[in-house]
């Protein structure tokens, strides 16, 4: 297992570098630079102006070489500055990024609390009432635009009834204490979890259905194994294999895609801000948001490969030969 997880890692730095390499140079072919943005907004700049700052940035140097300069700079822990914001990258994404692993911990584990029993409800009898009703409601989670359940749970919930904050993070009143946080998580958390219960739903009762037709299961329930057991001990840990595949695919998706959700509620998390140095062509800022997207699945799908290998004792993972 050692041998496979230092491949594994190796493979992931690797992986990375090559997504930085093509991140950055599509970045590069985006219209405008940082500097023509500058000079759009400042009409008394001149062009004499224009061309020391772009020396100052490397702009005036090809990509292939700024990208080797970066390149350099953040294998010595030095991400470089946000256009934006005129502070480290480091700083920003350290600032923000607790934000999004809270929005997503949060939400994975509202998923996992919902979906497992649902789905165990739905296995038992395929085709019946609860099922069907089951499935209906996952359908409807998987298709609802995620901003158009923001905006009906906040109409409902803040605005309507007035039991919970429409966005922000803390009151205006100043109270930052823990109860005052949850209460405006709640409706994002909502908001970010709804698709991901209907789809661990979905793939577990589909597991659960077939698991529960194999040979293993019907000797220990003709052994008078209560069935309690059998679901939870002997056909829960084989079914939740393709949730644990979903959860480390949905970690890089939930980065970047909690943009929606930490638009509408107002939450400054990565999401948000990958968007907003895309849009505003901070280079340096939008790299490293990208990055963290895509090593947060990597790191996720190496997570799942260790669980994998905790839930069913028969995988097992050897080094490739020769590494």
């Amino acid at each position: 297992m050692s041998r496979f997880l230092a491949g594994r890692l190796l493979q992931t730095i690797l992986v990375l570098l090559l997504l930085s390499a093509a991140t950055y140079g599509l970045l590069g072919l985006m219209p405008g630079d940082p500097v023509d943005l500058m000079a759009g907004a400042d009409p008394d700049i001149t062009p004499a102006d224009i061309a020391r700052l772009k020396v100052l940035y490397g702009l005036d140097r090809p990509i292939w070489e700024r990208y080797l300069t970066w390149l350099s700079s953040a294998l010595q822990g030095d991400f470089g500055y946000s256009r934006l914001y005129a502070r480290p990258v480091l700083d920003i994404v350290a600032d923000r990024l607790p934000t999004t692993i809270l929005l997503i911990g949060l939400s994975l584990a509202v998923a996992l609390v919902v979906a497992l029993p649902a789905a165990i409800v739905a296995a038992r009898n395929p085709g019946g009432l609860m099922d069907r009703a089951i499935n209906l409601l996952c359908f409807a989670g998987v298709s609802v635009p995620p901003f158009w359940l923001a905006l009906l749970l906040i109409i409902l919930f803040a605005v309507t009834l007035g039991w919970l904050p429409a966005g922000g993070m803390s009151s205006p009143s100043g109270d930052d204490g823990l109860l005052d946080r949850a209460r405006h998580l709640i409706l994002p958390v909502i908001t970010l979890s709804a698709a991901t219960v209907a789809a661990y739903t979905r793939h577990l009762r589909s597991a659960l259905i077939e698991v529960l037709g194999e040979d293993y299961i019907r000797t220990a329930r003709s052994k008078g194994v209560p069935e309690r057991r059998v679901m939870t001990r002997h056909a829960l840990r084989n079914a939740l294999l393709p949730v644990v595949t979903l959860i480390g695919l949905d970690l890089g998706s939930l980065v970047s895609g909690a943009l929606i959700t930490e638009t509408m509620f107002s939450q400054l998390g990565m999401g948000k801000t990958i968007y907003d140095a895309v849009m505003g062509n901070d280079y340096n800022l939008a790299l490293v948001g990208l990055l963290t997207a895509a090593a947060a699945t990597l790191i996720g799908n190496l997570g799942a490969d260790i669980a994998y290998a905790k839930l069913d004792p028969r995988i097992v993972y050897r080094a490739e030969p020769g590494a």
